[in-house]
């Protein structure tokens, strides 16, 4: 393989919201740089990008997938990124290591609710950006909407490079507004295309469009503009120079129309990706810790400094194992090496080492500062981790993803299936930053957790295809407990006399409730000798036992305190056991005799809104018994805060979504336990002991 210089290199992102066209201007990249030699489809699953069978079935990226190639002595590494809600956090994951992206826009419904996310994490990482107005050969297609949509929603000034030649049908080209030629292209999805002379109809528009793109370049830089004042114009130099640091300070933003199903003017894009978005060498320095400090430390972007790494993206493969993909910001690693995983403190042995197209691999005997490449079988090494050099280690700040937000009981339908299911979704959660895995301590559900339902759906079908498991998804039962309002004295006495040796046990206890959280707690006041020491420990163990499952409704029973203050022995037939079944007997009488309540868990949930939806949210908070305790404006939208049970927020996810059309997003933790109100708790104990019924039959 070449090998490029750094400033040579280009990391870029195609990001937008789903649909946009993002697989399809990836592959449309790869054939015009002759990466591929076969222009897929994504309709007929045959690009190279959307390769894993529920990508095909669907037609929708799943999963961020790589690819490279070389254009004008240029290598550009290309991450093609999913758009759709339930994926997008993976497109979050891999803007970190991004220089630049490609922003797709369509020419029919313009910027969406995804471009915004997207837009507004390439703002936070401080990524250049490049617009792609795709479309422009289908009906309703509009330049002028789409561009207006992006002036109007984000900050940065949009500026044409080119003009459509006709809309819909009639898109035929483009006006490169650089060169002041026209661009017609063939309809035969080849790419190719004659340079002619502006057509006569379009020309006044060219004319007021340079002229715009002109006083926009000069308006960023204090020499452009003195220059432009005196002399009036900007030679092409001037411009090219002007824009390329106006597009790399974020200042100004290229808008470049096209279409990437009929494969017309990507090469102009491509230029724009080498001409306008940055290499790695305009990102001089990176940030990191020393290891065991918070001492800031610095890596130049460069070749002959230490090694350092940052790992973004993990693929697992049952049989091909795990697939590492790391961005390298200085230093070069070579196959069949050592690196040091200064996450874990561990050594990691370096095998071959590969680039990426799709799913397949080209194996390289090393890699060099700027670049991205893969490699399999590193046994310790997690997404977000960072390779280094032993001896000058560096450890980057992890890569931060959004917190899953739905969460869905599973269970196999085979028993031997069990260990087979918890073994296959640790794999998968290694892949998937995202997936969350986790068993309830007290309705041992095993719960997986993730962005939304399409997205465990996927993780559902994974485990089928895969790893051969099949599983049926649920929702979680909601984990309540019990506990007591009053208070009571009660005996628990256990005599059994069947000839030969009996079983005796007796003890008094005082029962009462405690503070909200605190627990269970045991004293031990007998005093005397009442019931010899031996035994206590055997009280406070069936009332432990006991307490596991309560007289309302069979559920925990949490926050009591009980005393043992009494009782009596017999020197024969007293045991362990008969005080143990003693003392049970004595928690459940007392439990029936303290006003017994049910109690369900609260959540804190904090939902980000856009404003117009907020009074929605709000009222909908309410309907569900949530409590809203405060609203903080933030810049486009409001956070509501509130405490809600959790039994009404199971499937808040789906419910917000509609709500505000996708816009909204929530992140919720567990508070604390409450009573159940009354006309509830019926409905609920008449559940729980329906479920009983149908366990004792099945059984």
């Amino acid at each position: 393989m070449k090998e490029y210089k750094v400033e040579n290199l280009r990391n870029i992102g195609i990001v937008a919201h789903g649909g946009a066209g993002k697989t399809s201007l990836s592959e449309a990249l790869l054939f015009n740089s002759k990466a591929i030699d076969r222009l897929g489809k994504v309709l007929e699953g045959s690009t190279v990008m959307d390769y894993d069978p529920d990508e095909i079935e669907r037609k929708i990226s799943l999963s961020s997938a790589l690819a490279f190639c070389e254009w004008k002595n240029h290598k550009i590494n290309i991450i093609d990124t999913p758009g759709y809600q339930n994926f997008i956090a993976d497109t979050q994951g891999c803007m970190r290591v991004m220089d630049g992206v490609v922003v797709i826009v369509s020419a029919i419904s313009g910027v969406k609710l995804e471009t915004e996310n997207v837009w507004g994490w390439a703002d936070d990482f401080g990524i250049p950006r490049i617009v792609f107005v795709n479309k422009m050969d289908q009906e309703r297609a509009s330049y002028v909407r789409a561009f207006d949509d992006i002036k109007k929603m984000f900050k940065q000034r949009p500026v044409k490079l080119n003009l459509p030649i006709g809309e819909g049908e009639s898109f035929k080209g483009m006006v490169d507004l650089l060169s002041m030629k026209s661009l017609k292209f063939s309809d035969n999805f080849k790419g190719e295309y004659t340079i002619e002379d502006i057509p006569d109809d379009l020309k006044k528009k060219a004319d007021d469009h340079r002229t715009e793109l002109m006083e926009a370049v000069a308006e960023s830089d204090d020499r452009l503009v003195e220059k432009y004042l005196n002399e009036g114009s900007l030679s092409d130099e001037d411009m090219r120079i002007g824009l390329r640091k106006a597009a790399l300070k974020g200042i100004i933003v290229p808008v470049i129309c096209g279409s990437a199903l009929k494969n017309i003017s990507v090469q102009p894009l491509l230029d724009a990706i080498v001409s306008f978005l940055p290499s790695p060498k305009d990102i001089p320095v990176v940030k990191g810790k020393r290891p065991g400090s918070n001492e800031e430390i610095t890596r130049e972007v460069s070749e002959t400094a230490p090694f350092s790494a940052l790992v973004f993206k993990t693929f697992v493969d049952p049989y091909a194992g795990k697939l590492t993909i790391f961005r390298v910001y200085s230093g070069i690693l070579n196959s069949d090496s050592t690196a040091f995983n200064s996450n874990r403190d561990t050594k990691e042995r370096v095998g071959h080492i590969f680039f990426i197209m799709g799913k397949k691999q080209t194996a390289v005997a090393r890699v060099t500062a700027g670049d991205i490449a893969g490699m399999a079988k590193l046994k310790n090494t997690l997404t977000g981790d960072t390779l280094c050099s032993e001896k000058e280690p560096i450890i980057f700040d992890p890569i931060k993803f959004p917190t899953p937000v739905i969460s869905l009981a599973i269970e196999p339908k085979t028993k031997t299936d069990d260990e087979k299911v918890s073994q296959a979704l640790a794999r998968l959660a290694e892949e998937d930053p995202t997936l969350k895995i986790s068993r309830d301590p007290q309705t041992k559900d095993l719960l997986i957790t993730g962005m939304g339902q399409v997205h465990l759906e996927v993780i559902v079908g994974k485990l089928k295809k895969k790893f051969g498991v099949e599983v049926e998804m649920k929702t979680p039962r909601v984990p309540y407990k019990e506990t007591i309002k009053g208070t009571a004295k009660v005996q628990g006495k256990y005599k059994r006399q069947s000839g030969g040796r009996g079983q005796y046990g007796d003890c008094w206890i005082e029962i009462e409730p405690l503070p909200r959280g605190k627990g269970f707690v045991f004293l031990d006041k007998i005093v005397g000798g009442s019931i010899p020491r031996q035994y206590i420990p055997a009280v406070e163990k069936g009332i432990i036992e006991a307490k596991e499952e309560g007289v309302v409704a069979g559920y925990p029973v949490t926050d009591v305190k009980v005393t043992l203050y009494d009782g009596s022995y017999h020197e024969v037939d007293s045991s362990e056991m008969a005080f143990k079944i003693a003392g049970s007997m004595a928690f459940k009488k007392g439990l029936q005799e303290s006003k017994p309540v049910l109690l369900e868990p609260l959540m804190n949930i904090e939902v980000n809104v856009p404003d117009e939806t907020i009074g929605d949210v709000i009222g909908d908070l309410n309907s569900k018994r949530g409590k809203v305790t405060g609203v903080v404006p933030q810049s486009r939208s409001q956070a509501i805060r509130a405490m809600i049970p959790m039994a009404e927020v199971l499937r808040y996810a789906m419910d917000l979504r509609s709500m505000t059309g996708g816009r909204g997003v929530f992140t919720m933790e567990f508070s604390r336990y409450e009573e159940v109100p009354g006309h509830l708790a019926e409905k609920i104990i008449h559940e729980a002991k329906s479920r009983k019924e149908e366990e004792k039959e099945s059984h």
